[in-house]
């Protein structure tokens, strides 16, 4: 099989050195939305990985729209220059490039952070806010009802996801990526489940699917021309009467007219138990449909554990691009890694030329005798 994972990849004006991409991770420690001195620590890190891009967690462009009140945000200047002081730190250490994932949370916010347990903030709670839907349907039973979204607050909506790009520009962000999965603000409007509205923003798929597609045209429109967009969608819901494979096709075709650069194709997420059929590489299948019929790149998602698993999905055209997250949580190594188990030779930065593999793994006796004589 060709070693297709480190080709380079471009798009637009953006050029990727590989198709490896750190998915964006919620880390809930920013405070009011502001990066802090973790985030500074995880993306530094992942700024050295050598990875094709790395994506900014999930970013809020409201205070509202958050996950938890520990959600990254970028709706206040406060937030614009948090986030830049770590960008710039970034760009000072590591020369990967960045994006960013541009979310609301919808009627899944105002919850606590997953290792306090991750369910709603009790309504009395001092920092619990009131979750918005399209429909007001809980997330789960027993959780707090949404507010309907009234047809008077989409202008507002719309402009948020415009004006949080805009911050993003100014601080140097290279990518950037509409939300509209895993339950979230635009996948609840996009999803049969969660919209029961009966104007123009429910019922058809052509209705379901006018608020997302007002957002990306609004993003597109604040974000420069050169620089890439694209979108993180749902390829099924994995439940009767949700979304499917023939409506993730649909919603890829017409963000591709609007300048959609590429879609990340996931799944799952619009309820709290649905049947889903983990395996390694599980959701590459999805990609490869829309990629096959929407005619737009794609990037694969969802247990990609391995080289060889990333490298066949690229090198077999399922996708264009892999992201892994976890996998990078648990080693920021991992491209060096994976370089080393299908051949490739990479960069290092200049400090770390001492752990190649030749070097301090399998030293020959030319590089034993160098280590000894200067003592490192």
């Amino acid at each position: 099989m060709p070693n297709a994972l480190f080709t380079p990849f471009k798009l637009r004006e953006l050029d990727l050195p590989n198709r490896i991409v750190v998915s964006p991770m919620c880390q809930h420690t920013a405070e009011d939305g502001c990066a802090n001195d973790w985030h500074m620590l995880h993306l530094g890190t992942l700024a050295v990985s050598n990875a094709g891009l790395v994506m900014i967690e999930s970013t809020a462009v409201e205070r509202d729209g958050r996950i938890s009140r520990g959600c990254l945000g970028l709706w206040s200047d406060e937030n614009e220059e948090a986030l830049d002081r770590v960008i710039r730190s970034c760009r000072r250490v590591g020369n990967t490039r960045l994006g960013i994932q541009l979310s609301h949370s919808g009627r899944k916010g105002s919850s606590h952070r997953p290792w306090e347990g991750g369910r709603y903030l009790a309504p009395e709670h001092d920092e619990a806010w009131t979750v918005a839907a399209p429909s007001a349907l809980p997330f789960e039973d027993g959780g707090p009802l949404p507010r309907a979204i009234a047809r008077d607050e989409i202008d507002r909506i719309v402009e948020s996801f415009a004006a949080s790009a805009r911050r993003a520009d100014r601080i140097g962000i290279d990518l950037a990526e509409v939300h509209m999965a895993h339950g979230y603000l635009l996948h609840n409007f996009l999803s049969p489940l969660t919209n029961r509205r009966d104007d123009e923003y429910g019922g058809s798929l052509d209705n379901r699917m006018r608020l997302p597609l007002r957002v990306f045209e609004a993003v597109r429109a604040a974000w420069p021309a050169g620089k890439p967009l694209g979108a993180r969608i749902t390829g099924t819901d994995w439940l009767e009467g949700g979304l499917t494979m023939e409506d993730a096709v649909r919603l890829a075709s017409e963000l591709k007219t609007r300048g959609c650069d590429y879609l990340c194709v996931t799944s799952g997420g619009i309820v709290q138990k649905a049947s889903i059929p983990y395996a390694p590489g599980y959701m590459a299948p999805l990609a490869a449909r829309v990629r096959r019929e929407a005619g737009i790149p794609t990037r694969a998602v969802g247990y990609i554990t391995t080289p060889d698993i990333a490298n066949a999905i690229v090198a077999e055209g399922q996708a264009d691009m892999v992201a892994i997250g976890r996998g990078f949580l648990d080693n920021p190594r991992w491209v060096w890694h994976a370089a080393e188990a299908l051949g490739e030779t990479i960069s290092y930065p200049p400090q770390y030329e001492k752990t190649r593999p030749a070097v301090w793994r399998r030293p020959s006796a030319p590089a034993v005798e160098a280590i000894r004589k200067t003592g490192t």
